[in-house]
């Protein structure tokens, strides 16, 4: 998908930067790095302190809990982002409020201490998604092979145990920090990618941190305020109303129940309201029409052939009925987007002499000294990728005798190429999209090993190596982008990824352990069934049964529609966060329409309200869902009975 960053994103662009460019107020321009113009930046190795490293660890084994319940129950993560950054402000500034009045705080907090611990949480509590303890691991298990027809043999399954899992996740969880360091430049300078979650975090850290004084950064600030508390209390409100599933605003019939079937549906959802006043109206648009082709044409089309191309006799969740064509074909658009001959005609030189500021004003200007100012050495990326690609090469097979050193080799070979396919698109929609490229993964290598050989537990293991590049480069990215709008050091960023990463490569395991150990985890008809145990064990029997399928991702449909990748994500999910997200750009338009100066100034900080308030709500949900405290009541729409 070829891209042009100055029209991009027409009248949305100021969002990409949290509104960069204020507004002029008593005839005097006003921004948001004016604001802290006589605020000292700290240099990158006082941005990480002990105190933001602690915050970060209690902080850590909350949002670990948290993911690794939904893991096992819905599967869903939302976006972590905000939560964390706002956690942590309130975290910091509750103590450190309390030294400072007994005179023993000898360090201010700072906006870039605040974006460090964001960034230690959010990457601690991602290894708790891509170490995959609910999904490829878990499918690896005899319990889970027990619940399928074929695979059940002694190498293709393995008993889970804390310390292999430990050791895999710190063999591969590093590498894939380094795939995407070389291209940090040109995602969020050439590309001004937008990085919504990114974006709408550092816009609450730097709203928290203003100084007194700035006028507009005031009116900002309170305008945040009262879109995050209206978002917090709405999900609040909704939850009441969704005591089982089906039920509540969710699944409100927007369009009509036919519609509503098909994914077609507006569910209320303050984040993605926000999102879609961040994202430009061309992606959203893209979303909208990819899930009008899907779920509006392809998929009712396909059902109907139901018995002549598929068994009619399979569930809807099988690879081999009508969630295939979903699962494949998205794949297959994304790849088909950000393939290497893509990817060649994209990248340009980026370095410090050829980047062109849109505006140059102070906000431009500052946020791009300190964003190269401590830069990391192409060169020092490359080498740490090698080193650690060499090491997991060596230490996988030991853990997983059905891998060869050659099928690790081949899979970090092409794994940065993934990696730059998911942040391209997790900056444009916020979405990461991980765990399809390690399904990707898991066709390859299952095939390649086959059944006799152990390719289930092939295929599971290589989506692991796949997943944990993938992901981790998509949520460094995230955090770059919110360091380039709050003068956090690059290094900063990339030190404290680091650790948050070796939080969660120790915490994920040890809190699934938890579970696995007091509950029936698996199990379909439990608390905790973890629905994508089953789900990707599926995928690798898919794989090892049909080789001829990997022909199915040479298809180039990037050439025929205008941004495959926006467009595929719904092929998979749905249409619901579209329409949501096209609110969003409603919103946005009608706004502009009426006052542009105000939208320019004034929309991100409603977009980053409305993304943080549910977003925040999330985190009580969950511990009410930990202690077993359901809704009270379920509101459910039906059709008129005759």
């Amino acid at each position: 998908m070829e891209r042009n960053p100055s029209s991009d994103h027409q009248g949305g662009e100021a969002m990409e930067e949290g509104g960069k460019k204020g507004s002029d107020i008593g005839g005097k321009k006003v921004m948001v790095e004016e604001a802290f113009r006589e605020t000292t930046v700290p240099p990158w190795r006082k941005q990480i302190t002990a105190r933001s490293v602690a915050t970060s660890f209690v902080l850590s084994i909350i949002f670990n809990f948290i993911v690794c319940k939904l893991n096992l129950t819905t599967g869903v993560i939302p976006s972590l982002n905000v939560a964390a950054g706002l956690l942590g402000f309130a975290v910091v500034k509750g103590y450190s409020s309390m030294l400072e009045k007994c005179g023993l705080l000898k360090q201010p907090f700072t906006r870039q201490e605040n974006t460090v611990i964001q960034t230690c949480v959010v990457a601690s509590s991602g290894i708790a998604f891509s170490s995959g303890t609910a999904s490829y691991l878990l499918g690896m298990s005899a319990k889970i092979a027990a619940q399928g027809d074929e695979g059940n043999t002694p190498i293709n399954v393995k008993k889970l145990s804390i310390g292999w899992m430990i050791c895999f996740l710190f063999a591969v969880s590093f590498v894939g920090l380094f795939s995407i360091v070389p291209l940090r430049k040109v995602m969020i300078l050439r590309y001004k990618l937008t990085y919504p979650s990114g974006t709408a975090t550092a816009y609450l850290i730097n709203s928290f941190h203003t100084p007194k004084g700035a006028k507009l950064a005031k009116k900002q600030v309170a305008l945040l305020f009262k879109s995050f508390c209206f978002s917090f209390v709405f999900a609040f409100f909704q939850w009441f109303y969704a005591a089982a599933d089906g039920c509540g605003f969710a699944n409100f019939p927007t369009f009509g129940p036919q519609a509503l079937a098909q994914n077609f549906y507006f569910d209320f959802s303050s984040t993605y309201v926000g999102v879609g006043m961040i994202c430009p109206y061309m992606v959203n648009i893209s979303l909208l029409v990819g899930a009008v082709i899907s779920w509006g044409i392809m998929w009712p089309l396909i059902e109907n052939k139901k018995g002549d191309w598929y068994s009619a006799d399979l569930s809807p969740s099988s690879l081999h009925g009508i969630q295939g064509y979903r699962v494949f074909i998205a794949i297959s658009m994304m790849l088909g987007d950000d393939s290497p001959e893509s990817f060649n005609t994209k990248q340009e030189k980026t370095d410090s002499s050829s980047i062109v500021l849109a505006d140059e004003d102070y906000d431009a200007q500052r946020r791009l000294e300190f964003f190269l100012k401590d830069q990391i050495p192409n060169w020092a990326a490359f080498l740490g990728y090698v080193l650690l690609a060499i090491v997991s090469i060596i230490a996988v097979p030991f853990i997983f005798h059905q891998l060869k050193w050659y099928h690790i080799l081949v899979a970090y070979i092409i794994a940065p190429i993934l990696a730059f396919c998911n942040a391209y698109g997790c900056g444009l929609t916020d979405w990461s999209l991980a765990s399809n490229y390690g399904k990707f993964a898991i066709i390859i290598f299952s095939s390649w090993v086959g059944l006799e050989h152990g390719g289930v537990i092939a295929g599971l293991a290589s989506c692991g190596v796949m997943m944990s590049i993938v992901s981790t480069a998509s949520d460094l990215m995230q955090d770059f982008k919110t360091g380039y709008l709050t003068l956090a050091s690059p290094r900063s960023m990339f030190f404290s990824q680091v650790l948050g990463t070796a939080m969660g490569c120790l915490m994920s395991p040890l809190i699934f352990w938890f579970f696995y150990k007091a509950y029936s985890v698996g199990d379909p008809n439990g608390s905790y069934p973890a629905p994508y145990g089953l789900m990707y064990r599926g995928i690798a029997l898919l794989g090892v049964e049909a080789r001829e399928l990997l022909q199915y991702y040479k298809c180039n449909v990037y050439k025929f529609i205008p941004s495959p990748m926006c467009m595929a994500i719904p092929f998979y999910l749905g249409g619901y966060f579209a329409i949501d997200m096209c609110v969003g750009s409603l919103i946005l338009y009608v706004w502009q329409r009426r006052n542009k100066q105000k939208a320019h100034d004034y929309a991100p900080a409603m977009a980053s309200g409305l993304i943080c308030g549910e977003s925040l709500w999330g985190v009580p949900a969950a511990i009410l869902a930990l202690a077993g405290v359901k809704a009270p009541m379920c509101m459910k729409f039906l059709t008129a009975c005759l």
